[in-house]
């Protein structure tokens, strides 16, 4: 697959673009997210996700587009995860609401380089060393299986070897300052905690990345179509965060689909080492219809 040049940087100033508009208009001003504005915002990423893919349709072809569509559908939906974590970190930092947009967009643009660096290598790695896809997709069948019998994942935000590691050695000081990360007092730098907690969710993301990305390798080796559905995802990212934050606790079966999608695309991974090709449209299908029967279940079956 050829990729010009010229594709990516449009791409990245498309991106770029788009969160310039987030941050220096719509959200200029510190405020709370209400779900009415992140429920549109996350229309308009699903919507430029879905134009992208018409682009890729028409330059590279219906196979690439499916495995675009595929990809972002995996990584957006392992992502549910992300947001889970998330309001844990917020609600241990009582990081207050009309600071948390601020955090999660520098987030993710420390994400975007994260997990550019994360995709490039993996890539480079299954195209060098073939037999390595045998190690990805055991890791995704291990990691879906063992996500399907765990029970609620702990997490102390507080223990984290990054967050412990810069509160040695940055000067920190008690006051958020108006949601700034850092500030300066009597000629000296001082961190806020509202840096440390960009720390903590910056680790927190590459630690998702280790699942994630294996996962949308299992559908295309493509760094390009790999790159451009992680990204999309990621970016409509934290607009899902404050449009289903609160309704959580509805989806309880979400968890398991999310286990039996990473299994899956694990297995159609190990069988495309064997030369067993499974169908990008049937993966497609396979994946929308775990998430919505988990769904749907979560929604009829009474919680005992």
């Amino acid at each position: 697959m050829e990729v010009s040049i010229f594709f990516w940087i449009g791409f990245h100033v498309l991106i770029f673009l788009m969160l310039a508009l987030d941050l220096g208009i719509f959200n200029k001003k510190a405020h709370k997210v209400p779900v009415k504005e992140a429920l549109k915002w996350s229309a308009t990423w699903i919507t430029l996700a879905l134009l992208f893919s018409v682009f890729v349709f028409y330059e590279f072809g219906k196979t690439r587009a499916l495995e675009f569509l595929t990809g972002y559908v995996i990584e957006y939906s392992l992502s549910v995860d992300n947001i889970f974590v998330f309001i844990l970190i917020f609600s241990y930092f009582a990081v207050k609401d009309e600071y948390q947009h601020r955090i999660l967009f520098w987030g993710i643009l420390g994400a975007l380089v994260l997990r550019g660096i994360f995709i490039f290598a993996g890539v480079a790695l299954i195209h060098k060393f073939h037999w390595i896809i045998i190690l990805f997709g055991g890791f995704l069948v291990f990691t879906g299986i063992k996500m399907m019998f765990q029970k609620e994942t702990q997490v102390d935000p507080g223990k984290n070897p990054i967050f412990r590691f810069f509160r040695k050695i940055l000067p920190v000081s008690e006051d958020s300052n108006g949601g700034r990360l850092f500030i300066t007092q009597d000629h000296k730098t001082f961190a806020t905690p509202l840096f440390l907690v960009l720390l903590v969710i910056e680790s927190s993301d590459l630690l998702f990345a280790v699942d994630s990305i294996p996962a949308v390798l299992a559908i295309s080796q493509e760094t390009f179509i790999v790159y451009t559905s992680n990204i999309f995802a990621i970016l409509g990212l934290r607009s899902l965060y404050f449009a289903v934050a609160g309704l959580m606790g509805y989806f309880r079966y979400l968890k398991v689909g999310l286990s039996f999608i990473l299994t899956f695309v694990g297995l159609k991974m190990l069988a495309s080492f064997f030369k067993v090709e499974i169908p990008i449209l049937f993966s497609l299908a396979v994946i929308i219809s775990i998430l919505l029967i988990s769904i749907i279940a979560s929604l009829l079956i009474k919680k005992k």
